[in-house]
């Protein structure tokens, strides 16, 4: 009688589970160039600070990339000056171009006068032949003259738009070389790899003097402490009252008697059936129902510090929704997670 009035008041408003594990957001280390391992600054199962250097691949191949890209930048700039300085001298070469027709002109206007002077003291009788074809030599002179300042303008001045062009030139290569010299610094400092977080060092594959390659796992971080969550699989016919917020209560088989509590944080969005490696395909003849789970991912609010430093992903767990607890009911619309929430991986 008196459990019957339990289960009543208590016992039926709970969610039970025992296929439910600690996991973590592990990150894999992976190195973003090839070499050398120089440096293996972590051993297995240390702990871990966010930007702490682990390994440290040989940089002299990086360095001397590095400085060749220097230089061609500094070439590349020194060219831009001196076509800056072509540029200049030939706008003075242009000045002076213009110059020389100016003064061309002039002394040709004075040889036509010259020239038509001498015509008419011939035509006169007052004037000599010889000193009128001398005009008239003069004339066809000046006349050249003044044809070979303006074919020098232009000249000069076709040089500046080609200079002009060697420019634009010159700064698509200082462009490329920079871009190069960035990509350069990028390689040298991939070279020394760093903790993305928190947490200690997992399935260490590398050791010191490995040829490593870009994307090659070199050790997992796994993050510790709060950073461990639950996921349960509930069966698909438990779920039905589950709301993000509910109260969760946990008993993790590594620590008998330790209570920890946790709260319901998104529900996956679909069953781990459908996330296998080989989903099930029930259009055959031989359909089998089976009830399917359903992951819930749990966050652990409360539990004993010394319990805590001593979680790790993979323990079991017993996990126990109180369907009496949650957030208000303008909230209980789904268990789908927040945006940019990620997604816990099932477990069968």
């Amino acid at each position: 009688m008196g459990f019957g009035y339990y289960w009543w008041a208590n016992l039926r408003w709970f969610i039970s589970t025992d296929d439910a594990y600690t996991q973590a957001d592990n990150s894999v280390i992976a190195p973003k160039v090839a070499g050398y391992v120089a440096k293996l600054l972590v051993t297995d199962n240390q702990h871990v600070k966010a930007g702490q250097t682990l390994v440290q691949i040989d940089p002299h191949d990086f360095q001397a990339a590095l400085d060749q890209a220097t230089a061609d930048v500094a070439s590349a700039t020194a060219n831009i000056a001196n076509i800056d300085a072509q540029t200049v001298m030939q706008q003075s070469t242009i000045d002076q171009a213009r110059t020389d027709i100016t003064s061309a002109q002039a002394a040709l206007v004075f040889s036509q006068q010259q020239n038509a002077r001498a015509q008419a003291l011939v035509q006169s009788g007052t004037g000599t032949v010889q000193a009128a074809q001398q005009a008239a030599s003069d004339l066809q002179a000046k006349q050249a003259a003044l044809g070979h300042s303006q074919a020098a303008l232009k000249a000069a001045t076709d040089n500046l738009a080609v200079l002009k062009t060697q420019r634009t030139q010159a700064e698509a290569t200082l462009q490329h070389n920079q871009a190069a010299l960035e990509q350069a610094r990028l390689n040298l400092g991939y070279t020394t790899i760093t903790s993305p977080i928190d947490g200690a060092v997992g399935d260490r594959s590398v050791q010191l003097g490995t040829y490593v390659q870009p994307g090659q796992g070199l050790m997992t971080i796994v993050p510790m402490e709060r950073s461990i969550y639950v996921v349960a699989n509930f069966k698909e016919t438990q779920i039905e009252q589950m709301f993000r917020g509910q109260r969760v209560d946990l008993s993790i088989d590594t620590f008998p008697g330790v209570n920890f509590a946790g709260k319901v944080d998104s529900l996956a969005p679909g069953s781990g059936a459908q996330f296998a490696l080989l989903p099930p395909e029930n259009a055959t003849g031989n359909f089998t129902k089976i009830v399917q789970r359903v992951p819930v991912k749990i966050l652990i609010d409360d539990a004993p510090q010394d319990r805590l430093a001593q979680l790790r992903p993979g323990l079991s767990v017993e996990a126990s929704v109180d369907t009496r607890t949650g957030p208000p009911e303008g909230e209980r619309q789904t268990l789908a997670p927040p945006a940019g929430s990620p997604t816990p991986a099932p477990r069968r």
